[in-house]
């Protein structure tokens, strides 16, 4: 039998329980989709209106390509992205030059990556695992087709009530590191200006991308 201070510590060490989880829960995002859920939906989307038979027709190329556009663009946070592409060299830019740089990134990806998501051709989407750190989250996935299985991790973060991809490693090579690490070259060797002239001509790695 418990004596009185006996008891006294199992109620002490019960509040302390619930203490500790309601910390945890308070600190967790709240009232949404999992960090999986809200890949697997963008995923989901994307492929739909890859294999829609009324948009598998050239005449309907620009409109399904917009459409991916934006499907796309409701789940990457292009802000966050472009702020962590230039590392430092985000502080210094004005609210201006910063709107102007997002839109100029979003456009670039865009283009650069549109003919890779057009030139899906039935691989399958597995779903390994996610992990959650307070209002980061990443998805480990795997691209898997007859020829070879690619690993795609997301990186995302929590807000607004939405989870956001701000970064993927394909096969493990980050998006976000690869493009900062040509930014702050080119930065370096000219000036942010011709970044920014190279984003808007759609030119980086000397490499020109014709306009759709």
């Amino acid at each position: 039998m418990l004596t009185a201070v006996g008891r006294r510590q199992v109620l002490y060490d019960t509040i302390g329980v619930v203490l500790i989880w309601l910390v945890v829960l308070a600190a967790a995002p709240q009232g949404s989709e999992s960090p999986t859920e809200a890949v697997r939906g963008t995923v989901t989307r994307v492929i739909s209106i890859l294999e829609d038979p009324a948009l598998k027709d050239p005449a309907k190329l620009i409109p399904r390509r917009r459409m991916l556009e934006e499907v796309i663009a409701g789940r990457f946070d292009y802000a966050e992205m472009s702020k962590r592409a230039l590392a430092t060299y985000w502080t210094p830019l004005t609210e201006t030059q910063r709107t102007e740089f997002v839109e100029l990134f979003k456009r670039f990806l865009s283009d650069r990556y549109a003919e890779k998501i057009e030139g899906y051709s039935g691989e399958q989407v597995l779903y390994l695992s996610e992990r959650i750190e307070e209002t980061y989250a990443e998805v480990r996935t795997e691209l898997r087709s007859d020829k070879t299985d690619i690993p795609m991790d997301y990186r995302l973060i929590f807000k607004e009530g939405r989870w956001h991809a701000y970064d993927i490693i394909a096969d493990g090579v980050s998006l976000v590191k690869n493009y900062r690490s040509q930014f702050q070259k080119i930065i370096r060797e000219s000036s942010y200006q011709e970044l920014v002239n190279k984003l808007r001509d759609r030119t980086l790695s000397g490499e020109k991308k014709a306009k759709p």
